[in-house]
């Protein structure tokens, strides 16, 4: 994949078709913010109206030379597309832009949305896993765009001593390319099983989790720092961090429970990055419950909240039957009359001034199943080690020294006040 980024910041012009199957002027807008993220300048913007994209330069021919003196005249850097182009629109449109170029010493690079968007997952990516992720999804993209790179060079084998006529560069290199994304995907088989076994020790230690999950940069970090000190970096930048972060929380009623950040999404996220992330993005599928987190400030807060839902259909929380709370994040900044819009069942929150976070507090233990009861109970001294666990998972009131065992008011699940009995606990009549 060609790199966009470089020691300079780059003059980016940007360009889209618009068919009328989105809206062009918002996709647009984040297509701005993505070139930002990367350091780019963004100079202009061009639209072409058309029924669809041309099959072989993605806008016609009127348009082209239309970009073509504009890039010129504005001594543009960087054209980006607002699509996944195709690799023959991708070499054409390289090509009439720089008709006296070879393609190693270029004066105007172009790049699609997907491979921006690719360029600022690699920068960001910090773990094992979100590294092996962004190179998968990097390899992905670039397989089918390896025969224009390597178009009209001659063979490697053949002659005396070979049979056939030898591998091509491009078949030898498509050969290495398939066989890095097979190991590649064995790796993070291994981590999401992994994964897998850190939930299931959560479900069999009845802990509950709730993921975050929303928009690139609506504040998700910000709100995980706010609640638990997870000390997540927090920037106003698309895709700031992509790795997940869990952190223990206590909710008012005395429950601890699992908060688990998420990589952010995106209006039209290339389908490549999402099987990539699906590993990480399980972790809604497996939480009790999610924060559909949304940015109060955005005209495009609604639009937020319908993204993230979509994708949390496809991941099937719906059949899941997993409760979703709709958050409401930056109201500090949001104008009263995005404030007054109508949105059910949602709270309304800043998580950098710490506006309304304990009013999410109780939302969120308000959604979430509760079996707890207040109850009465006596422990033998025999079973002293209990204690940790009625403080970890329940909530004590009362700790008294007696006699004949330690006594304790507290609020503990019902399964727990199960296995306690059952291992000698006594649990005693109302007051």
């Amino acid at each position: 994949m060609q790199d966009i980024k470089d020691e300079t910041p780059a003059r980016a012009a940007l360009a889209a078709v618009d068919t009328g199957a989105y809206d062009a002027e918002e996709s647009l807008a984040e297509l701005a913010e993505l070139a930002r993220t990367t350091g780019a300048e963004v100079v202009f913007t061009m639209v072409q109206n058309r029924g669809a994209p041309d099959n072989a330069s993605y806008f016609g021919q009127g348009k082209l030379e239309e970009l073509k003196e504009a890039c010129e005249a504005q001594e543009i850097d960087l054209l980006l597309c607002d699509d996944e182009l195709s690799p023959a629109q991708l070499r054409n449109i390289e090509q009439f832009l720089n008709p006296d170029e070879r393609e190693a010493k270029l004066k105007i690079r172009v790049a699609d949305r997907t491979m921006l968007i690719l360029d600022i997952f690699a920068m960001r990516a910090k773990s094992r896993e979100g590294k092996l992720q962004v190179d998968l999804a990097q390899l992905k993209y670039s397989l089918p765009r390896l025969q224009g790179q390597w178009y009209g060079l001659s063979r490697q084998g053949g002659g005396i001593g070979t049979r056939g006529r030898g591998e091509t560069k491009f078949e030898t290199d498509r050969r290495h390319v398939k066989t890095r994304i097979r190991k590649l995907e064995a790796q993070l088989r291994e981590l999401e099983q992994q994964r897998g076994l850190l939930r299931e020790r959560r479900r069999k230690n009845r802990a509950e989790t709730v993921a975050i999950v929303g928009y690139t940069n609506v504040g998700k970090s910000t709100l995980m720092n706010a609640l638990t000190g997870a000390g997540v970096l927090a920037e106003d930048k698309l895709f700031a961090t992509l790795d997940p972060t869990a952190r223990r929380l206590t909710l008012p009623d005395g429950r601890n429970i699992m908060l688990i950040d998420t990589v952010g999404l995106l209006r039209r996220l290339p389908h490549s990055l999402v099987e990539a992330f699906h590993s990480t993005l399980e972790e809604a599928r497996a939480a009790d419950l999610i924060l559909n987190l949304c940015d109060a400030a955005s005209p495009d807060c609604q639009e937020q909240l319908s993204v993230t839902a979509d994708l949390l259909r496809e991941l099937g929380c719906d059949e899941a039957g997993i409760p979703v709370l709709r958050v409401l994040n930056k109201c500090d900044l949001a104008p009263p009359d995005i404030l007054a819009l109508p949105v059910a069942g949602c709270v309304r929150i800043s998580a950098l001034t710490g506006e309304g976070l304990q009013g999410l507090l109780l939302a969120i233990a308000n959604a979430l199943p509760n079996d707890r009861t207040a109850v009465r109970l006596l422990l033998p001294y025999e079973l002293s080690a209990w204690s940790a666990r009625l403080r970890a998972l329940g909530r004590v009131d009362t700790e008294e020294y007696r006699e004949n065992g330690v006594y304790y008011e507290a609020v503990l699940p019902a399964w727990l006040l199960e296995e306690c009995a059952a291992a000698g606990g006594e649990l005693l009549p109302d007051k």
